[in-house]
């Protein structure tokens, strides 16, 4: 199973997530599950550079099986911009619980 945790500040403001285990959906290499939560959360972390210019700190697995992306804290139109980016990334993968919830499952932090 895929465990993704938000962790967010009291206020609501997305700090870090992280994304670790195997969906076991399928075989490896046709794992919908695994392929989709992989591109939206790879899509959200590409966004928020290209779109922001914010460079997140980024921690990977070698296995593929882990990842875990930090948030610097900026309050401007960036720190806006990165936010909205993030909260659409969680509606996605939200989606992906509602399908396959015994794949994947999403935990909030505060």
């Amino acid at each position: 199973m895929i465990q993704v945790v938000i962790e967010q500040e009291p206020n609501g403001l997305i700090r870090a997530f992280q994304m670790e285990g195997h969906a076991d959906y399928a075989e490896h290499g046709k794992d919908l599950v695994c392929a989709g939560a992989s591109a939206v959360s790879f899509g959200a972390v590409n966004a928020v550079f290209s779109l922001t210019g914010t460079e997140p700190v980024i921690h990977q697995g070698d296995d593929g099986g882990y990842l875990r992306v930090e948030f610097p804290r900026d309050a401007g139109e960036a720190g806006s911009r990165t936010q909205l980016i993030l909260e659409s990334m969680i509606v996605s993968l939200q989606t992906i619980e509602q399908e396959y919830g015994q794949y994947i499952k999403i935990t909030f932090k505060k």
